[in-house]
């Protein structure tokens, strides 16, 4: 998938967060298009999945590929106890090794939030919309450009709890939403992978952004 998005700066390359990265794949795709990436999820998919994924793979990536860095972020931690200087977590609810502090840890402004497959459990939406709320704001704080895009993969399996979180991210969380049209989708990856229609056809991809009133 090649994308369009521009950083905030150009003082270092395109930078992307992930939320539920799980087993690597779209942080390994987008940083073989030359994104920094940082991959989040809860520790235990980080040290089952994530971590060795992410390793066996890198090598395999192209030259001028970006950086991938993992680090835990659980949505049920208020913005207001992350931190940006530890190299394990921004966010988590165990109590953690004092920090190294590094400089080289990839922190906002992100120019790109996205999540794949993550929308499965009523009990999640509102943690996750107000994770995605608080990086949005965070990132447009830092940069001073424009809240950054967040794009979102979902298969509606549950049509309600979908319905719900976009009917959320709207009215209460102030985000637009938008449809990136199916035709598009298979534009894409017709041309890009040999994937059986089957395995996708139900994806929808939904674009999100905070208004610019900023509330």
């Amino acid at each position: 998938m090649h994308t369009k998005y521009k950083p905030a700066s150009s003082s270092h390359p395109p930078r992307a967060i992930e939320l539920g990265s799980g087993i690597g794949l779209t942080a390994l795709a987008l940083s073989s298009l030359g994104w920094d990436v940082l991959a989040t999820d809860i520790s235990h998919v980080i040290s089952s999945v994530l971590e060795k994924n992410i390793k066996n793979n890198l090598p395999a990536l192209p030259m001028g590929s970006g950086l991938i860095q993992m680090r835990e972020l659980d949505w049920s931690v208020p913005p207001d106890k992350w931190t940006w200087d530890h190299e394990l977590a921004v966010a988590s609810p165990s109590a953690l090794p004092p920090a190294g502090g590094s400089s080289a840890l990839l922190r906002p402004p992100f120019d790109l939030i996205f999540s794949a497959d993550t929308v499965y459990a009523t009990e999640l939406v509102e943690p996750m919309l107000r994770t995605l709320h608080a990086l949005s704001t965070m990132s447009a704080s830092m940069s001073g450009h424009h809240f950054p895009p967040i794009l979102l993969c979902i298969e509606r399996r549950d049509p309600q709890l979908v319905d719900s979180l976009l009917a959320s991210a709207k009215d209460k969380w102030n985000f637009s939403v938008e449809r990136i049209p199916h035709k598009k989708i298979v534009k894409a990856v017709e041309k890009g992978v040999q994937w059986d229609r089957a395995e996708w056809e139900d994806v929808e991809i939904w674009k999100l952004r905070l208004h610019e009133s900023r509330s």
